[in-house]
């Protein structure tokens, strides 16, 4: 889910240099915070194997680099955070 959320010029910028202290994005540690502060743990998918299929049997997957990055990230603004 998208929002928007007013903070000062201050928080946002001690929120990216503790995310690039610790390699994660913006959104990682906005989640993170969210959960401590309202008591949510944190879900995890479980995923099976292999995670791309092709087609059809025995067809070949090459996916772009785009495609691989979208995969990763999906909506994750990694880019505008400056890590990507």
């Amino acid at each position: 889910m998208r929002t928007t959320v007013d903070l000062s010029d201050e928080l946002v910028r001690a929120a990216k240099i503790r995310a690039a202290e610790r390699g994660e994005t913006l959104k990682v540690l906005f989640e993170r915070a969210l959960r401590a502060e309202v008591g949510v743990e944190v879900t995890r998918r479980r995923h099976s194997f292999p995670l791309v299929r092709p087609a059809r049997a025995g067809e070949l997957v090459d996916p772009s680099q785009s495609d691989i990055e979208e995969a990763l990230y999906g909506d994750d603004d990694r880019k505008a955070a400056g890590f990507a």
